[in-house]
């Protein structure tokens, strides 16, 4: 592992329903998993005390159950549950759903980012202040898989 990265790649395997991202790449700011769920499975009904969570569908239709009340979030929507709400994730569908959750409990951070205009920069910036670098010339992108 380079010094501070660590990379992972996304195992919808049928056999492992959770995967804990967090402990996989050492993610200490916050949660990060991995869930696959078959036809049919459902997890437990849960909430946090402190932590609210972001769930990313990734595959499937996710019926996430809020206090009694489904919801059916496709592939590609988004939802974040506030602490205290007690949700439960359901497959009601034909095919497996695949989801990334993501939690926290600390106050987010905002306007800590640094930037810097070329890698041999050693100042940084404010993001907010360095514009956008321009767009690659079209002789430097792959023009197949990577």
């Amino acid at each position: 592992m380079e010094t501070g990265v660590s990379y992972t790649d996304l195992q919808p395997n049928p056999d492992q329903r959770f995967v804990p991202l967090r402990r996989e790449l050492g993610v200490s700011a916050f949660g990060l998993n991995q869930i696959v769920l078959q036809p049919g499975e459902r997890g437990r009904i849960h909430a946090h005390e402190r932590q609210e969570e972001v769930y990313v569908v990734l595959e499937g239709t996710l019926t996430l159950i809020v206090e009694g009340e489904p919801v059916d979030l496709p592939h590609g929507r988004l939802a974040r549950v506030a602490p205290e709400v007690r949700r439960q994730l359901v497959n009601l569908g034909p095919s497996r759903v695949v989801i990334i959750a993501a939690g926290g409990a600390s106050p987010h951070e905002g306007r800590d980012g640094k930037s810097y205009r070329d890698w041999s920069d050693t100042v940084a910036t404010p993001p907010q202040e360095l514009p956008l670098p321009e767009n690659l010339p079209a002789d430097q992108l792959r023009t197949g898989p990577n």
